[in-house]
């Protein structure tokens, strides 16, 4: 069953309760033909690490939002989850959402692995968003997944705002591709699905060989596959990366927030 303007696939998504770049980035990553709803993840607690962990913990009391909606993939659109947690809690929830709902299910991490072993990427860069013990956590979770930390830059947050993390800006993981110069990395990841990276990519989607991707368009990208029911190839996630049904519609959010 298909609706108006999904025909190829709808995908449900689940958004930490304060994020302000999942919706956005999803609504310029998805391609013609495939769509998304969204459902929000809500926690009582006070700290960014006790909601991360409280988000997988209750992950099945957000699924009813999605109803009886026709969605063909579940993406997990929150990755600070994945480093306290665990791979092997991480790959319990998804394997208990697949169940439950007979869909294919994704985190934002487990999608830059996919889109990592699409490309043969071992030796990884990072461009990291945290800090304190999250910042501290998301090395071992590569590493454990079998890819080599290789580089790492931390993105630079000055002054207050609503949360460190989704107020910070594109010009903040810019700036550490920027200062990314090792010639042998097989891939970038910009981590996190709340700093915003699609004009870093559509500026830079290459550092020397190595090509640069978010976890945001990692999974947009292995999301709307699953929808669409095809395995993506290595040329597929290239042509994503390289902003090929993108770049455009990117290029007009950036003209749109100039201030005038």
């Amino acid at each position: 069953m298909s609706v108006e303007y999904a025909a190829r696939g709808l995908i449900g998504v689940l958004t930490p309760q304060a994020n302000t770049t999942v919706e956005p980035e999803y609504n310029i990553l998805t391609p013609p033909g495939y769509a998304w709803i969204n459902a929000r993840m809500t926690s009582r607690f006070g700290t960014i690490e006790e909601r991360l962990v409280d988000y997988f913990g209750n992950v099945h009391s957000f699924l009813p939002q999605f109803a009886n909606a026709p969605i063909q993939s579940i993406a997990f659109a929150c990755t600070g989850t994945s480093y306290l947690a665990g791979v092997k809690d991480e790959d319990r929830v998804l394997k208990e959402i697949e169940e439950k709902t007979g869909l294919p299910a994704m985190s934002a991490a487990t999608s830059v692995c996919k889109a990592l072993n699409v490309l043969g990427a071992k030796k990884i860069g990072l461009v990291s968003p945290y800090a304190g013990s999250l910042d501290k956590a998301c090395p071992p979770y590569w590493e454990e997944r079998g890819f080599k930390v290789a580089a790492k830059r931390n993105a630079e947050w000055t002054g207050e705002n609503f949360h460190p993390i989704y107020s910070l800006n594109s010009d903040a993981a810019q700036a550490c591709l920027d200062k990314m110069h090792d010639d042998d990395l097989d891939a970038i990841v910009m981590l996190g699905t709340g700093m915003p990276t699609l004009s870093p990519i559509a500026r830079t989607p290459y550092v020397g060989r190595a090509p640069v991707m978010s976890c945001m368009l990692a999974i947009v990208w292995a999301s709307v596959a699953a929808a669409g029911g095809y395995e993506p190839d290595k040329r597929d996630l290239l042509d994503w990366i390289e902003g090929k049904h993108w770049k455009e519609r990117m290029h007009a959010w950036e003209k749109a927030s100039v201030k005038r």
